[in-house]
C-alpha cells in the first residue's frame, strides 16, 4: 500500500474528538476512534494501558485540567507501513507540542499559569477504521524546567522549546512520493546497521558522517539537551552516551516507518545497556536499564539532517533506583 490517506483521515478526525473534548466527554470521544482493546504505551509513570477509559481517566482528563485550554500545534504529521512486520500495518505519527495554560498541579509539577508546552510524538496502528494501539512519548522533565523544577543536573546540550523541521513541510496531509518514503527509510535503515552495538572501528566523527549531514541537528530531551553539528553532537551527546554505557543490546522497534521525507521509529524498550561511566551526572550503577525511545528523521538527499528523540529518561533512572519524578516535585511541597 501506498496511499494512506484513509487511516490518516482516521487520526485527523480522532484528534479533532480529542482535542475538542474535556472531563467526562474525554472517554466518549476516545470510544469513537479506539478499538475495545486498545492499547496505549506512554512516558513514565503512565506506562502501559488499555482501553479509552483507562487512558482517558489517567492521562488526558488529568492533563486537560492541568493545562486549561489545551491546543495541538503538530510540526510532523505522516503515516506508513511497518518494515517490522513486513509493512504488514499501517501507523500514523504525529509530533509537536501540546501547548496550555499551566493551571493546576500534573504529576506534583507546580502550575505557573503561564503558556506551557509539552512536547510529543505519537504513533498510532490503524486497523479497520480504529486506532488499535499506540505509543505516545512526551518530554515530562521539559515541562518540568518550565514550571521551575529542573530535576537534573546541568546538561550537555542546549535546553530550549524545540522547532519543527528547517523546511516547515512536515505536515503530510496530502499523498506523498512512494519513492521518497522510501529513500528515507533506506537512509534510516542505514544509519541503524552503521550505529550496530558501538562496534563500527570507525572515529566517531567519520561514522557519523556516513549518514549524517554536517550540519546535523539531534533535537534531545530535557536532562541531554539539543546539539547542531556533527562535531558538537559527537562531544555534546554521542561521544559522552557511548562512554558512559557499555552491553549495548541489538536495536529492537515495534514500529519503524516512512513517509515522503521524514521517518522514524519506537520502541518497548528500543535497547538495554549498563551504565559504567557516570550519566547526566549520576554515579554509574552497573545494573542494565531498558530505553524507550521515539526518533523522527528528516531526510536531504541521501543522508540525514534532523532528529528528535524522546527518551523516556524517568523510566530509565526508576530502572537505575531513582524516582526522578518524586524526589523533584517532593521538594517544598
Amino acid at each position: 500500500m501506498t496511499n494512506f490517506q484513509a487511516q490518516k483521515e482516521v487520526v485527523q478526525a480522532y484528534y479533532a474528538a480529542l482535542d475538542g473534548a474535556v472531563g467526562d466527554s474525554v472517554e466518549q470521544a476516545m470510544a469513537g476512534f479506539v478499538s475495545p482493546d486498545y492499547r496505549w504505551r506512554g512516558y513514565y509513570p503512565f506506562g502501559e494501558l488499555h482501553g479509552a477509559a483507562d487512558v482517558a481517566e489517567q492521562f488526558w482528563a488529568p492533563l486537560k485540567s492541568a493545562l486549561t485550554r489545551l491546543q495541538r500545534r503538530q510540526d510532523v504529521f505522516m503515516a506508513g507501513t511497518n518494515e517490522v512486520d513486513n509493512h504488514e500495518s499501517t501507523w500514523v505519527v504525529s509530533m509537536g507540542h501540546l501547548m496550555g495554560l499551566f493551571d493546576a498541579p500534573w504529576l506534583g509539577i507546580r502550575p505557573t499559569g503561564k503558556i506551557a508546552m509539552l512536547r510529543y510524538c505519537e504513533f498510532n496502528r490503524v486497523e479497520d477504521g480504529k486506532i488499535t494501539e499506540a505509543a505516545m512519548y512526551f518530554d515530562i522533565p521539559h515541562l518540568m524546567v518550565q514550571a521551575g523544577q529542573n530535576p537534573f543536573p546541568p546538561q550537555t546540550g542546549a535546553e530550549m522549546i524545540q522547532p519543527g523541521p528547517l523546511p516547515h513541510d512536515a505536515l503530510l496531509f496530502d499523498a506523498q512520493p512512494p519513492e521518497e518514503g522510501e529513500k528515507t527509510l533506506a537512509a534510516i535503515d542505514a544509519m541503524i546497521s552503521d550505529l550496530g552495538q558501538w562496534q563500527s572501528g570507525l572515529p566517531l566523527e567519520e561514522e557519523l558522517a556516513r549518514n549524517w549531514h554536517d550540519d546535523m541537528i539531534w533535537w534531545g530531551p530535557t536532562g541531554i539537551g539539543a546539539t547542531y553539528t556533527i562535531e558538537r553532537y559527537a562531544k555534546q551527546h554521542s561521544g559522552v552516551f557511548r562512554a558512559a554505557f557499555t552491553d549495548r543490546s541489538k536495536t529492537s522497534h515495534v514500529c519503524r516507518m516512512a513517509e515522503g521525507h521524514y521517518g522514524g521509529f519506537f520502541g518497548w524498550p528500543n535497547f538495554t545497556a549498563r551504565p559504567t561511566g557516570g550519566f547526566m551526572g549520576m554515579p554509574a550503577t552497573g545494573q542494565a536499564g531498558d530505553f524507550r525511545v521515539i526518533d523522527i528523521y528528516r531526510r536531504e538527499g541521501d543522508k540525514l539532517a534532523e532528529n528528535w528523540i524522546f527518551i523516556d529518561l524517568l523510566h530509565f533512572w526508576k530502572t537505575q533506583g531513582v524516582d526522578i519524578l518524586e524526589r523533584t516535585t517532593g521538594i517544598g511541597g
